[in-house]
């Protein structure tokens, strides 16, 4: 019979490890995960999107500078049109400058506590069906995020 279980990165773990070999299961595996390296897109498609909008501040802002620059258009040489347009253009670049500057800045913070915080490890223990009930209830006090038994009978 086989026993898996997932446990976070910590000394539960090992104190797992070392309960089963002293109890005489030294069929044992520990295997760590990879942690998944996850890539911002800029811009998001059909089949994708990540929550974060780049557009919001831009169009937000682009409709504060048009109408402002639009008001002071009347009184400006080229019109409140050509004022108006100047205006949403330079809120939609400024909003998207912002944007783009948070998302970075947002990732390379996550890139840096990513680092810190490794993966799951599964441990996976080949036992008898007499040792089953010993093994699961040991692997919960220890804080096993999930337990498996495969090969019952």
């Amino acid at each position: 019979m086989q026993i898996i279980a997932s446990f976070n990165h910590s000394s539960y773990i090992e104190m797992s490890i070392v309960k089963l070999e002293e109890r005489g299961l030294d069929d044992l595996y520990a295997i760590p995960l990879e942690s998944r390296k996850k890539e911002t897109r800029l811009f998001d498609s059909i089949h994708y999107s990540d929550g974060h909008s780049l557009l919001n501040k831009g169009m937000f802002l682009a409709v504060i500078f048009s109408v402002i620059t639009t008001s002071r258009g009347f009184v400006l040489e080229w019109g409140p049109i050509y004022w108006g347009l100047i205006g949403a253009g330079s809120g939609l670049i400024l909003g998207f400058l912002i944007d783009l500057f948070l998302v970075r800045f947002k990732e390379r913070k996550q890139i840096l506590t990513d680092h810190a915080q490794p993966s799951e490890i599964i441990l996976i223990i080949n036992c008898g069906n007499k040792d089953e009930e010993w093994v699961t209830q040991m692997l919960w006090e220890h804080h096993a995020l999930g337990i498996a038994a495969v090969g019952k009978e």
